[in-house]
């Protein structure tokens, strides 16, 4: 798997693109900068986005392209974010930690999903926010349609509300809703499709 985002971010042209998600650039811009980690970032359009508002941006990804890609894009846009090759076991925040967490397309199999969206939220303060999209289990009816729109190909790796509901106990759910969608992202995602948005505060 490693190898396979190596070598999609392995190329000069942005897979995703170099600007923010839709949702994810919405629901930011709504909010009091503080300390956001951004999970499995990629080549780091959405935390770079987040740094330029003044969020003291944190990121990690297991791809080396990825973090190339990243660093060059904050050096671009006159930001620094602190970007760790490294995967979510590795990670070793103190608890409650940060204001924000951005889940842009991170999608873990079923067999690990919800232990490692709680491992995240575990470094959330009280209060603190979850900024989430991901491909619905919607999603591979498009998909056969049109293969552009990108995507995982595994239903086990697919959101549905219950799945998020599930997942994040102790959350409110400003925004919480399947919607379908245009995404216009890069090169990897363009077409029609369904997906999960969350907006999540969690509980004091």
């Amino acid at each position: 798997m490693k190898e396979f985002w190596n070598s999609r971010y392995g190329d000069s042209v942005y897979a995703y693109g170099k600007t923010p998600n839709v949702f994810f650039k919405k629901q930011i811009e709504r909010l009091k900068p503080g300390k956001i980690l951004m999970a499995a970032e990629g080549e780091g359009r959405n935390a770079v986005y987040a740094a330029q508002l003044g969020w003291d941006v944190y990121a990690y990804d297991f791809s080396e392209a990825a973090f190339t890609k990243a660093m060059a894009l904050a050096e671009e846009k006159l930001v620094s974010i602190d970007y760790q090759i490294c995967s979510l076991a590795d990670l070793d925040f103190p608890l409650a930690h940060f204001d924000a967490i951005g889940l842009i397309y991170v999608h873990f199999p079923d067999s690990m999903r919800t232990q490692n969206h709680r491992q995240l939220t575990a470094f959330l303060k009280p209060g603190g926010q979850v900024i989430l999209e991901g491909f619905s289990t919607q999603h591979p009816q498009y998909q056969k349609l049109n293969p552009s729109v990108g995507g995982p190909k595994m239903p086990e790796q697919l959101y549905s509300v219950e799945k998020i509901q599930n997942d994040f106990v102790g959350f409110k759910f400003p925004i919480l809703e399947e919607v379908e969608i245009e995404l216009n992202e890069g090169l990897y995602h363009q077409g029609r499709t369904k997906v999960i948005r969350m907006y999540g505060q969690k509980k004091s």
